[in-house]
């Protein structure tokens, strides 16, 4: 039955045993996928990030709101202020904010508060989260805000995997000093810091484990 307002679907269809091949093998090339804190200054094209992006925007939401905003950095002296805010806030968090359990927890990934990957990234993406929408001065009400962003934030992590590319999600905390570097709105709130390029040639990253199976799926079949 259509409806107004209403148009076909037009998706992909394989046979079974082509969509276990595909579902095997995306499994297989997104668990090859690792957070990087060691970037090459190796330029990136505007137009990849553009595309990288609007895969992105492309993930579900609450009532078709697509509740976000990415500003797309390339410009040294932003990246600079961005990193000299950033490091400040990280500085408090890891000499008093953290808990001695995070801290602890920290310690495998080798991490501080020293983030010169946001100086050396090719790109910096900051995504903002939209908690509602200003049309013509009226508030117009967003719906599961945080979890739309979660989706699409995760649809651009994979995006950025599939080009070859490399990030790490970093969530400088509190992240309010982004919103005044960008002059964004007040509807407008930071969600997640990326930086996006190529990884160093002697790029490593920590020897960790994903968990297992058992661990993460419960069957009722």
């Amino acid at each position: 039955m259509k409806s107004k307002g209403f148009i076909p679907y037009k998706g992909q269809s394989y046979s079974a045993e082509e969509t276990q091949k595909r579902a095997k093998s995306y499994y297989d090339y997104m668990n090859a996928r690792r957070s990087l804190r060691f970037f090459s200054n190796k330029p990136v094209k505007k137009s990849v990030i553009h595309d990288l992006i609007m895969t992105a925007s492309s993930a579900p939401s609450g009532a078709h709101k697509q509740p976000w905003t990415f500003c797309a950095i390339q410009n040294t002296v932003m990246k600079s202020k961005i990193r000299i805010a950033a490091e400040k806030e990280e500085y408090e968090n890891y000499h008093g904010r953290m808990s001695e359990d995070w801290l602890e927890d920290l310690s495998a990934f080798g991490t501080d508060w020293n983030k010169e990957f946001i100086d050396i990234a090719p790109w910096i993406i900051i995504m903002l989260r939209k908690s509602y929408d200003l049309i013509d001065g009226k508030k117009s009400k967003n719906y599961y805000v945080q979890e739309s962003a979660g989706i699409a934030a995760g649809f651009l992590i994979s995006a950025i995997h599939n080009a070859g590319l490399v990030t790490l999600t970093h969530t400088p905390s509190p992240m309010n000093f982004l919103s005044n570097l960008l002059d964004r709105p007040s509807n407008e709130k930071p969600f997640l810091l990326l930086p996006v390029g190529y990884p160093t040639e002697d790029a490593v990253v920590p020897d960790l484990e994903r968990k297992k199976e058992e661990e993460v799926i419960i069957w009722f079949d």
